[in-house]
């Protein structure tokens, strides 16, 4: 549970303390499946940060270690909304879709397997289907992780609800200040908003947080099924100053 902790902070130091601490979990007791589901979040937490030599190889890693929290317990339901991630990191948006349907369908009241599906249904191009499902974790659990408010702000970003996107963003930030997701979406959203001010000011904070960040890289690492998209996204960024 402490490693959960770190690894939610979503930068790369608190990522390896998480993986130090999930790698003492799995020795002390190689029989619990949370184990290695955390562990692979970590992998797949270096393939967003950028953090690996080989994103292929850490996904693939991620998908394993899931897999094998499902051998010891099939009946997991968030080993099932995590794959749901990893999969849609693969851009393979049905096996994505259908992992997050069987963590629900397991899990109905659970707050964590809801936001996962919601964030398949997003980044597949169904973002009006993944709000009602976000509004809907986030009021099961008001205190859950800054990634609910995060990826609900994505969708709201992406229906053209720019003002309430914003809101969720800053609720995300205000857990986790130094989290460079929710600032690189709050300098698209600003640019779309022609706030130019308050998106440079965005796009300084996500340098800040990593001076190495590059749109190339984003490019390489975005996970929206449609070019459009994409391409949209990275135009929005670009205006607020990031390269």
């Amino acid at each position: 549970m402490e490693g959960r902790v770190y690894f939610e902070r979503g930068t790369i130091e608190d990522n390896n303390v998480a993986r130090r601490l999930f790698g003492e979990a799995i020795s002390m007791c190689p029989e619990l499946p949370m184990g290695y589901l955390f562990m692979a979040q970590v992998h797949s937490v270096d393939y967003w940060l950028g953090s690996t030599k080989s994103p292929r190889e850490s996904i693939g890693k991620a998908i394993e270690l899931a897999q094998k929290s499902l051998a010891l317990d099939n009946t997991l339901a968030e080993a099932h909304g995590f794959l749901s991630g990893f999969y849609t990191i693969k851009r393979e948006y049905d096996k994505a879709i259908a992992e997050g349907e069987q963590a629900v369908a397991l899990n109905p009241s659970g707050a964590t397997v809801i936001a996962q599906y919601a964030t398949s249904l997003d980044f597949a191009g169904r973002s009006q289907e993944a709000i009602p499902l976000f509004e809907k974790a986030i009021r099961l659990n008001p205190f859950g992780p800054p990634l609910y408010y995060r990826q609900f702000g994505n969708a709201l970003y992406m229906t053209g609800r720019f003002e309430e996107a914003v809101s969720a963003y800053k609720k995300a930030l205000q857990l986790q200040p130094n989290n460079i997701w929710p600032h690189l979406m709050l300098a698209a959203t600003y640019s779309k908003m022609g706030r130019e001010e308050e998106a440079r000011a965005e796009a300084t904070e996500v340098l800040r947080i990593n001076p190495k960040f590059s749109l190339d890289f984003w490019a390489k690492t975005s996970a929206y099924k449609e070019q459009s998209v994409r391409d949209n996204l990275l135009n929005a960024l670009r205006k607020a100053g990031l390269k």
